[in-house]
Order: C-alpha cells, then structure tokens, then sequence
C-alpha cells in the first residue's frame, strides 16, 4: 500500500474490526429485534397474563419435564439465568402458589422446583395468547424455511457464545 505522497505504507492492521456497511445495517437490525422482541412478548404476557416471559418459559419448562420437575441448576441453565436470579423469580411464583421447591430426593445437595396445577393452569391460559402473539410477531413472517434457517442461525450462535473464547 502506499500513501497519496507514494511513499510505502503498512497496510491497516485494525482495517478487518471495523463492520462493512451491509454488515453494520444487518447487525444493527438483530440488535434491534434481539431488543425488541423479549420486550414485545413481555409486554403482552405481563398484559394478558400477569406473568414475565421468564415466568412463563419457567412455567413451560416445568410443564414439559418428567413429573413437572426440575432441578434449579438445570431450569437455571434452560432460562439462561443466574442460579440466584431464578431463585428469586421462582420464590415469586411460588408464593402465587405455581410452584414449590423441594430438596431432590436423589440428592439433597440439589433443590427441585415442580409444577404445581395452579401454574399448569396459568400456563395453559396464557397459552393461547402467547403463541398468537409469537405467531403474529415472527412465525408468520416467515416462510417455513425461511423460519427454519433463523433457528439453524440462532443455535449457531448461540454455540458460539456457549464455546469457550478462542
């Protein structure tokens, strides 16, 4: 490379940190729907349901699980939260009587949260109003391959942040 002058000049070693600007447009529009979005489906559960999307998908996780239990730890990693953060969310739904905690019976070093009817209840009221919403935000505006290849993307990533640095 050289310089107006014509003098040789080292090539720019930071040139590669910098987004291109299709790539800075793409990357502002995920910023903005990874933004957006959770925010858009609390609202309407806290709307409809009084519940947090997090409230909601602990719910869900629960109500898929064997015997409608799991392990803090697991529902913890499931939620993507801080163990200490999914205690107090769960205490919440334990006091409006959705779940209870109990020590594992395998080990008691471990804590299981259950599924009680009430929050299974909850659940399947909040239920239909969540998936039309769900539906009407994303699913809909995709074709069918085209919502297949954003989840092929998303686990990508997700990998990705889950893998050690490099």
């Amino acid at each position: 490379m050289t310089n107006q002058e014509g003098t040789p000049q080292a090539p720019d070693e930071h040139a590669d940190l910098w987004l291109t600007p299709a790539e800075l447009a793409s990357w502002m529009s995920v910023v903005r729907l990874i933004t957006r979005l959770p925010w858009a489906v609390d609202a309407q559960l806290q709307r409809d349901a009084e519940l947090s999307m997090v409230e909601y998908m602990t719910l869900a996780m629960l109500s898929e699980a064997p015997e409608r239990t799991l392990r803090m730890s697991v529902l913890a990693e499931h939620a993507s939260t801080s163990l200490s953060r999914l205690s107090h969310m769960v205490k919440r739904l334990e006091s409006r009587g959705y779940v209870r905690r109990e020590p594992d019976p395998t080990d008691g070093r471990f804590t299981n949260a259950i599924l009680l009817p009430a929050g299974m209840g909850k659940l399947e009221a909040a239920a239909p109003g969540h998936v039309a919403h769900v539906r009407r935000l994303v699913v809909d505006n995709l074709s069918g391959e085209r919502l297949r290849r954003l989840g092929q993307d998303a686990e990508r990533i997700l990998q990705r942040i889950d893998s050690p640095a490099r």
